[in-house]
């Protein structure tokens, strides 16, 4: 495998009826256009569908990758001699974690459309954020991935 090769890579897509929302919301905006004519309405349809779809589209973006010694995990990027043991988190853990057991320093990729999490101590005595914690469908496979990384 190539240094430069992710041993793990997940984008967090939203879910299919997200895409329904957002081409209700551009009905939603065609009707409330139709008082003005046929046109504003086909603007109003057109418009508001590609506005919301273009906000489901980049709130899905987010993508966790384990790629070059580092945890890339939306903007963030964390080299993994920072980091603890990863903590596979189940739906109920995960729900725990993301709401009462919180902490308000952590760096949170958290997605409401995602149940299970990794949670993973960050070491660096000089980084004021106690834990990081991931949203992901793979929680197995992102461990691994944190893991399995080669010490220098």
């Amino acid at each position: 495998m190539q240094p430069s090769a992710p041993r793990f890579d997940e984008r967090l897509t939203a879910p299919r009826s997200w895409w329904f929302i957002a081409f209700g919301v551009g009905i939603a905006c065609a009707l409330m256009l139709l008082p003005l004519g046929t046109l504003p309405l086909l603007a109003g349809l057109a418009g508001g569908t590609v506005a919301a779809a273009l906000v489901v589209s980049a709130y899905g973006s987010a993508r966790i990758r384990v790629v070059a010694g580092a945890l890339v995990a939306g903007d963030a990027r964390i080299p993994l001699s920072a980091l603890g043991e990863p903590e596979v988190l189940d739906a109920e853990e995960a729900r725990a974690w993301r709401t009462h057991k919180a902490d308000a320093r952590a760096f949170m990729l958290l997605r409401g459309y995602v149940e299970t999490a990794v949670r993973v101590e960050v070491t660096d005595p000089d980084d004021p954020t106690p834990y990081v914690y991931l949203s992901t469908r793979n929680p197995q496979g992102l461990a691994a991935a944190l893991s399995t990384v080669p010490t220098a």
